[in-house]
């Protein structure tokens, strides 16, 4: 085993979960193998990076840097600013704390943080969590050492000699939850005649989600669905007056994610990388309605990669009215496609994926 003490691991993802989960959950991996090892994140200020890293116990610093808006706007205008600004607070951070490795898992702040740290000879490897990859980690491929990804077919956008393949890093907990059914749904209050829908749109909530969910509540009644909605933050005092009324329980946030997927017969999801990857774990029938307005359409991107392998259903928003209560229908009367999605999306799970990409970086430690 290589000398461990005093490891300088320097970490960034930001923006949204999706990137933030990830980051946390390689550097609790690194923690439990070094434990004298000292971390610092980087992040984007006024992001939710900058609550959540110090709430899971690691020192995180902000830098000014926002992404570039699709329209004119003044955010674009600063956009250069913004640039410099964080390059110069990078070199920094980087040069005060000295950092041995420096790991990027997306988002604003990673870019000018991991160009910095590549920059200055320090050992990087970005993960990338889509299948089809952000403009931060594509310009920062050149540089980085190593790229660990989480779906096939991505030679076009990186190096092939730098990548490999490890999945997103998920919640250990989702890698038994067929034995918790019973208990979950008693944990929920849940009939055990009855099928569960879990309904999920992020943790800020998705708007037309919530539409869909409130204007086909007549409709589950019909279909024999009780229904775990989580709303998010932005929705919930508009629709808690839902909660406890047709077999509804509807919930700001899920604390506890184990329990929700494991008393869950079908599962409505967006398709951001992080949900897809915990989605094929829980090995459940999902119908993804991926959202239309993030970066390159990076939703319907992960959601058809799970699809082409018969592993799920896809709604595009526009054809909700038209499809849903069809597709939805046909999905709760058909136990065979149930059982078909539900094996075929586990057999996409990537399991080890936090060790592997953690057994990476160990690699450029060792080499440092």
């Amino acid at each position: 085993m290589a000398e461990t003490k005093g490891h300088r691991i320097i970490l960034s993802g930001g923006g949204t979960g999706g990137h933030i989960y990830p980051a946390i959950a390689i550097a609790n991996e690194l923690k439990s193998r070094f434990p004298d090892a000292e971390f610092l994140f980087v992040g984007a200020k006024d992001r939710m990076e900058m609550e959540k890293v110090p709430q899971a116990g690691y020192n995180i610093k902000g830098l000014w840097i926002s992404g570039i808006q699709r329209r004119l706007t003044l955010k674009n205008v600063l956009f250069p600013l913004k640039v410099i600004s964080s390059l110069w607070k990078a070199r920094k951070i980087v040069k005060s704390f000295k950092p041995d490795v420096a790991i990027g898992t997306g988002g604003f702040a990673s870019g000018p943080l991991l160009y910095v740290a590549a920059s200055n000879n320090i050992p990087s490897l970005i993960q990338e969590q889509n299948s089809f990859p952000g403009i931060t980690n594509k310009l920062l491929a050149k540089k980085a050492q190593k790229i660990c990804v989480a779906y096939d077919n991505l030679e076009r956008f990186f190096p092939k000699e730098k990548m490999i393949k490890t999945g997103n890093p998920v919640r250990q907990d989702l890698l038994d939850i067929d034995s918790k059914t019973v208990e979950a749904k008693n944990h929920f209050n849940l009939k055990h005649g009855k099928y569960t829908l879990l309904v999920l749109g992020g943790s800020l909530g998705s708007r037309r989600i919530n539409e869909l969910i409130e204007t086909e509540l007549d409709f589950f009644d019909t279909q024999n669905v009780q229904i775990i909605w989580q709303c998010g933050k932005l929705y919930y005092q508009q629709y808690k007056i839902y909660s406890n009324t047709n077999n509804v329980q509807v919930y700001e946030f899920l604390n506890d994610m184990g329990s929700a997927y494991a008393a869950a017969d079908i599962i409505i999801s967006r398709a951001g990388a992080s949900s897809v990857s915990e989605l094929c774990i829980v090995g459940k029938p999902v119908i993804f309605i991926p959202s239309p307005n993030v970066a390159e359409d990076h939703q319907t991107k992960n959601a058809m990669a799970i699809v082409n392998n018969d592993a799920a259903i896809i709604i595009k928003e526009e054809d909700l009215e038209v499809d849903f209560e069809n597709k939805f229908s046909q999905l709760i009367a058909s136990q065979e496609k149930q059982k078909t999605l539900g094996e075929n999306i586990k057999k996409l799970a990537l399991v080890d994926a936090t060790k592997d990409i953690v057994d990476e970086v160990e690699k450029l430690l060792n080499k440092a």
